[in-house]
């Protein structure tokens, strides 16, 4: 199976964005991907709430999944939506950062609610409160693709290794993490995270990114990390995107998967104990 990881350097209006995204996409097809990944927040980034009310749709009205359900059927591939910012019929108001698996009759195949919410203090200019806005997710979920078994994460989740050894021990093969990963934690951590993950799991992990400075109309922008990653059961990286807009490749076989986890069969080594 061959993976196409697109990177993404969007706005903060989702109709402008979506060109861009689509012609990624098809890229990534005719490029021979099978299975096509975009970012985090794919349709836009913004960090003013009225204005994502503005822009933002639920999830039966949205533009940008109605698009990219017709670009995967079109295409005929296995395409994850790394994540969209959506309105919901929640009492507080709140949004939902929602990732999505796209089969390649374009029907949603699963669906997934990051759990993991960016409440942080990067610096004094950089301080994140992504649950003032958006609600987290409780459900972790495991995809069923031909191909593989597929643990659905998003961006922050990563920190929480918990979340994909459960993964990793209920079957799955491949791990998605697409991300907006803050510039200042994407430089030092995410690469270490990722292969971490990996090595631990015994997965492929793939990781789409958005990258640059995404500018806002009302806001002063932000910066990601960009280098989607894609990394091998044993930890070894076999794709980085960099930091431009475009299509990163890389073939999976998942034969990798079941000879990492036999030569360190962890997963099966947890013990209980006692303290602190």
């Amino acid at each position: 199976m061959r993976a196409g990881l697109v990177q993404l350097t969007v706005g903060d209006d989702p109709a402008a964005n979506l060109p861009q995204t689509l012609a990624l996409v098809r890229r990534a097809a005719e490029g021979g991907a099978g299975f096509v990944l975009t970012p985090e927040c794919t349709n836009a980034l913004s960090s003013d709430r009225n204005h994502q009310r503005r822009i933002l749709h639920h999830e039966e009205t949205d533009p940008t999944l109605a698009a990219l359900r017709e670009a995967a059927a079109q295409h005929g591939i296995w395409l994850l939506i790394g994540s969209l910012g959506l309105l919901t019929h929640d009492a507080d108001g709140r949004f939902a950062n929602r990732s999505f698996l796209v089969a390649p009759d374009g029907k949603v195949a699963a669906r997934y609610d990051k759990i993991h919410m960016f409440d942080v203090n990067v610096s004094e200019t950089e301080v994140y409160r992504e649950s003032a806005g958006y609600r987290p997710g409780n459900r972790a979920v495991l995809a069923q693709a031909p191909f593989a078994r597929i643990g659905m994460t998003v961006c922050y989740d990563l920190r929480f290794a918990a979340l994909y050894r459960r993964l990793a021990q209920a079957g799955a093969q491949i791990l998605t993490v697409p991300a907006a990963f803050n510039h200042i934690t994407g430089a030092a951590h995410w690469e270490v995270l990722l292969r971490a993950r990996a090595i631990e799991t015994g997965c492929f992990v793939l990781a789409p990114a958005q990258t640059g400075f995404h500018p806002e109309a009302q806001g002063k922008g932000r910066r990601t990390h960009g280098h989607s990653l894609v990394v091998a059961p044993w930890g070894e990286v076999l794709a980085d995107g960099g930091t431009e807009p475009g299509v990163v490749f890389a073939d999976l076989d998942l034969a990798r998967v079941a000879e990492a986890r036999a030569r360190v069969p962890s997963l099966s080594h947890d013990r209980d104990f006692e303290g602190p």
